[in-house]
């Protein structure tokens, strides 16, 4: 292999791997629009966020007998103006990831309004639920790439920095402000659908990030480990690592095997120490992720 194509390797990698993630970009955007315009918005519902308080804003002005301020468009005024902050909180490449999905989604938002059918029946339950898997869905997509569609959480970011309170907890007080705004605006009622969707929204947004394949660790402390280390390796076909811990009440140390399996691994694995040592203690948790030998490459 020539020096030039050592060198055209890697960068034909950055381009493809860019094109693959501006590709779930735009299905992320589309998709999160479909959820805003089909069930969201034309039912009422303004899920926190810069999005949720575009919405209210809308209904607000409109209800005054104003102009038509549309959803996407406001949200990347606001979005503009948070720019600016998230230049100095999180620097110039935090703001170049976040574009794409800041100007896709507004696009997207407000292009497919007009062609896409009002879905639910005005059933607020149904237009939450349905709303907030397809507009968590999309965003989790936009998130698998690094990129966000911006919003509220650069200033929780700030708020964070100043008091003692967690950028998570001020997420969760903001996006709820806004559902208490949108109160007024819609109803009690309607807000507390708007709830319903935008905890959902977080959940499944989780589960595309994270992806369906979470992993489990599983930790064995036993006078047996050498029977349960291999069988584990010979019966499982899993690696296995073996760590010394010392006990706080007896004093006594003890090896720990530490091993991750996948979820079929686990009935297999309590069947195996159940058989070599009924007293053995089992810890298992789960691990959203796994890469290395044996499982994904950890990809830059």
């Amino acid at each position: 292999m020539t020096p030039a194509t050592n060198t055209l390797a890697p960068a034909r990698s950055r381009v493809l791997r860019l094109a693959r993630d501006l590709g779930l970009v735009a299905v992320g955007s589309a998709l999160f629009a479909v959820g805003l315009n089909c069930f969201m918005e034309p039912n009422g519902l303004a899920p926190g966020g810069v999005t949720g308080l575009a919405i209210t804003i809308r209904a607000a002005v409109l209800a005054e007998g104003g102009p038509d301020l549309p959803v996407g468009v406001q949200t990347l005024v606001m979005n503009t103006l948070l720019m600016v902050l998230a230049w100095r909180v999180g620097g110039p490449r935090y703001v170049l990831r976040s574009l794409a999905g800041i100007v896709l989604s507004a696009l997207f938002i407000d292009a497919l309004r007009p062609v896409l059918p009002v879905l639910g029946g005005g059933d607020l339950l149904l237009c939450s639920l349905w709303g907030g898997v397809v507009c968590g869905a999309g965003l989790g997509l936009v998130f698998r790439t690094g990129s966000n569609t911006g919003g509220t959480d650069i200033i929780c970011q700030i708020l964070a920095r100043h008091t003692s309170l967690p950028v998570g907890t001020w997420v969760i007080l903001t996006d709820l402000m806004v559902v208490a705004l949108s109160a007024p605006v819609f109803s009690v009622e309607n807000a507390l659908y708007a709830t319903v969707a935008m905890f959902l929204m977080g959940w499944v947004l989780d589960q595309v990030v994270d992806g369906l394949r979470a992993e489990r660790v599983a930790w064995v402390i036993s006078t047996e480990h050498e029977s349960i280390a291999r069988a584990i390796l010979d019966e499982l076909d899993r690696g296995c690592t073996e760590l010394t811990a010392r006990g706080k009440w007896t004093g006594e140390s003890r090896p720990v095997l530490f091993v991750i399996l996948g979820r079929a691994d686990i009935a297999p694995l309590k069947a195996i120490v159940a058989e070599l040592d009924p007293n053995a203690i089992v810890v298992i948790s789960e691990a959203h992720e796994a890469f290395g030998e044996g499982f994904r490459k950890l990809e830059p």
